[in-house]
Parts: C-alpha cells; structure tokens; sequence
C-alpha cells in the first residue's frame, strides 16, 4: 500500500480535514482515516466492514464485479489445474511457489506433523456421539493450545511458521477423528505414504478390518475442494482469527475461535446446507426438478453452494 500525493477532504460543522489517500497494488485505492478521531473527534460508522479495509495484506485479492479470486496473484482456475494444496499452502504462507526441493522439505514437514497426541483422544470421548461436528472441532482445537507451548511467540517468524505446519497437518486428522467418532467406528491413524488429500479420505472411511484404497479422482477432487477454500480474503473467520490473534493468545485457541465463527450458517455452514441439499436431491433423475423448483419465484427452495455473494458476475471456483 504506498501513499499518493492525493488526499480526501472531509468538511464538519464548516472544519474541513485531508485524509491521505493509498494506492495498492491492486483493486480501489485506500482513503486512511486513522487519525480522525484525534483530529476531528469522530468515528467512522461500517457495519460489517463493507467499505473498510481492516489491514494491508499481499495474500488474497477478489474482484467481484469481475469475478476473480487471485492467490498472491495467481487465478485460483489456473492453481486449481495445475497445482495441489500443499503446494496451494506453501504458495499462501511463503509467498512465492516452491522449487521441486522446497516442496519435498515441506511435504515432509507437515507429512511428519499429521499424528495428534495419543491423550487427545480422550478429548472425542467426551463429547456425545450425535454432536455437531464443528462444537467438536472447536473442543478439540481449542484444546490443542494445552499440549504446544513451544510456538507462542506470534513477533517469531521460526515460532508462526511451526504453528501453521502444524495446524495444517493436523486439523485434517482432527476432522477425520469428529466424523469416525460420530459415526461410532475406531480412530484411523495417518498414513504417511499418501498424499494430503489421499490421507484425509483414508482417515474418514478406511476401517481396521479391510484395506481401503483411495479412488484417484475423489482424492483429486477432495485436493481441489481443498484449494477452493484454503483462502478468501478477509471474510468473517479469517477476520475473527485475527482480532483473537491481535491479543497474543495461543494460535490453537485462535483457531479454534475462528471454526466458531465458520460454523454459523452465513459463512461456512453454508457448505452443510449445500450437503443437506445433495442428499434431498438423492440421485441425478431429480435434479431437473430441484433446478425448475429454485427458478420458480413463487416456491421458497433455493439451490444451496453455488457462488459467493461477494462475486457480482460468477464466482471463479464454479469453472472449477
């Protein structure tokens, strides 16, 4: 965000005040008002931070009214075909997409973190088998701030990049842990042989009994799945993380307090209202009766998952 030679001029009771105005590097520019306040005594009023820009951050950029979704510049269409999460993952966290060695030392890094403490598992017994999956997520998650005290420090880049190769090799296991413990079937143990999202699927449906093996196009499906939400600029979990975050609290705990966030229905529960609307569908036969019903004005059935309200002509993640 670099500063211009332009300012913006607010005029109160006959005051005027210039406000410096920032150009980034992308997307509208930026009018500064951090010091209103002390210079003209008043707030800015923007409910749901609609026309506020709460931080300057290269990570994420969306255009709605076009309909793009750039990671650090990339369109999420071109990763989405040529890429893989973790690689997805490093590019987010780094900045940059690896070199063939760089992604084998990650690879290995966060394959090496996938196993969660053995005493966790008393955490699942806890909680009801019919439990809503994310009141245990966020349980779990947030007690895993009791068993890491070594990565605190958020000033530390060593400390912050040990805590997110944690949390990204293990909230998959986690997951995979609420969904067996629902369903009333025996933890799986990671399988460092396998990819990312070959490891989650092998997780959630491999039983002690009988060999599970991976179908290629589900694992490739579940990586994209993967890759469409590993970002999404500074939406309602990322920015509840963040506030968490501001005050030094253990990164898990924040964490945590951002799954919170993601459970309710306007943000990503959306997602289980779209699974509770594939399973009404039921089979293929049916979908040109759930896509007449959603057109018909007069019949309150949506159709649930498909597309963000922030993109005003497609959402970019639909191509995918």
């Amino acid at each position: 965000m670099a500063e211009t030679k332009k300012t913006a001029t607010l005029s109160i009771d006959g005051k005027s005040y210039d406000m410096p105005v920032l150009t980034p590097t992308a997307g509208p520019e930026v009018i500064d008002i951090r010091k209103l306040y002390a210079q003209a005594d008043v707030f800015t009023y923007d409910p749901g931070f609609t026309s506020t820009a709460a931080c300057d951050s290269s990570i994420t950029y969306i255009d709605g009214d076009l309909g793009e979704l750039l990671y650090r510049g990339y369109p999420i269409e071109q990763l989405a075909d040529k890429s893989h999460h973790l690689e997805v993952c490093y590019l987010l966290l780094y900045g940059e997409l690896p070199d063939a060695a760089q992604m084998r030392d990650f690879e290995n890094r966060v394959t090496r973190h996938t196993m969660v403490h053995e005493q966790m598992h008393n955490f699942f017994r806890g909680f009801r088998r019919d439990s809503h999956p994310m009141a245990t997520m966020v349980g779990v998650v947030g007690a895993m701030s009791a068993f890491y005290h070594d990565s605190l420090d958020i000033n530390d880049p060593w400390q912050r990049e040990v805590a997110a190769i944690r949390m990204i090799a293990k909230l998959p296991t986690i997951a995979a842990m609420a969904y067996k413990y629902s369903i009333g079937q025996p933890f799986v143990y990671p399988k460092n042989s396998l990819s990312y999202a070959g490891n989650f699927l092998h997780m959630c449906f491999a039983v002690p009994c009988e060999d599970y093996v991976v179908r290629p196009e589900l694992e490739r499906a579940m990586d994209r799945i993967m890759m469409l939400h590993a970002d999404h600029e500074q939406n309602a979990s990322t920015s509840t993380v963040r506030l968490a975050g501001s005050s030094g609290a253990n990164p898990f705990a924040c964490i945590a307090a951002g799954i919170a966030c993601l459970w309710g229905p306007a943000h990503g529960g959306a997602n289980q209202a779209c699974l509770e609307m594939l399973r009404e569908i039921g089979s293929v036969e049916n979908i040109p009766e759930a896509i007449r019903r959603a057109k018909d004005k007069n019949d309150p059935y949506r159709l649930m998952g498909f597309g963000h309200r922030v993109y005003k002509n497609f959402d970019p993640r639909a191509k995918v």
